[in-house]
């Protein structure tokens, strides 16, 4: 296992990026639950147990442009192939910084131990140590996923929309976390989730895409 991705994430949370000079860089996986791919500007970073010199000759294969290439379809269906893994989406890569103020600052937060919610059974997938916290209207998930980061997710009933309360719930992600960042991942299509982030906080850094030992309806 490599300790190389944490490194890329943690100088990518504070501003500091790949060099965007159209390069790919391929470094090991930093556990067996993590693989996949991410796209900074101009730059891409592979994760994959996968010999790199075969990981760069089917990016040159890849028929499209060079700096596209990481995130095309082709390219991410035959590392799919190769591990027998599966992915969900691409997805956009936010994060913020911790805020001071613990769950007290939160919207009517109270930790639940337990619960059989399809999202936070989804989100134990993926990250390692969730909890889970609930307010009128909505959930907050936190855990430890990719490279060891913090990540947030969220789930905001229908009937409590258009109050701002995913803002509010996506702020006490930022409040909850220890000192350091918070990452979150939306679809680019879901735009209202992308908004509510960007609201709290949360600025772009690049796309994701990671890929599962699971199938992604489980």
């Amino acid at each position: 296992m490599s300790d190389e991705l944490t490194r890329i994430l943690t100088a990518a949370a504070r501003g500091v990026f790949p060099p965007p000079d159209g390069g790919v860089t391929v470094v090991g996986p930093p556990s067996a639950r993590d693989a996949g791919v991410l796209a900074f500007t101009a730059h891409a970073v592979v994760f994959l147990d996968e010999d790199p010199e075969w990981i760069r000759e089917r990016l040159a294969a890849v028929p499209s442009d060079p700096l596209a290439a990481p995130m095309n379809p082709v390219f991410l269906a035959e590392l799919l192939a190769r591990t027998g893994r599966s992915m969900s989406t691409i997805d956009l890569l936010t994060v913020a910084p911790a805020l001071p103020g613990g769950a007290g600052g939160g919207p009517g937060l109270r930790e639940i131990a337990d619960p059989d919610h399809p999202r936070v059974r989804r989100a134990r997938n993926y990250r390692d140590g969730v909890r889970v916290w609930a307010a009128d209207g909505g959930l907050l998930i936190l855990g430890r996923g990719l490279a060891g980061r913090w990540e947030c997710a969220i789930e905001v009933d229908e009937a409590a929309r258009g109050r701002g309360l995913g803002r509010e719930l996506a702020l006490a992600a930022r409040r909850l976390v220890p000192a350091g960042e918070v990452w979150a991942q939306q679809s680019p299509g879901n735009a209202r989730s992308v908004r509510t982030f960007q609201a709290a906080g949360f600025r772009a850094v690049g796309s994701e895409a990671l890929f599962s030992l699971v199938r992604p309806s489980s």
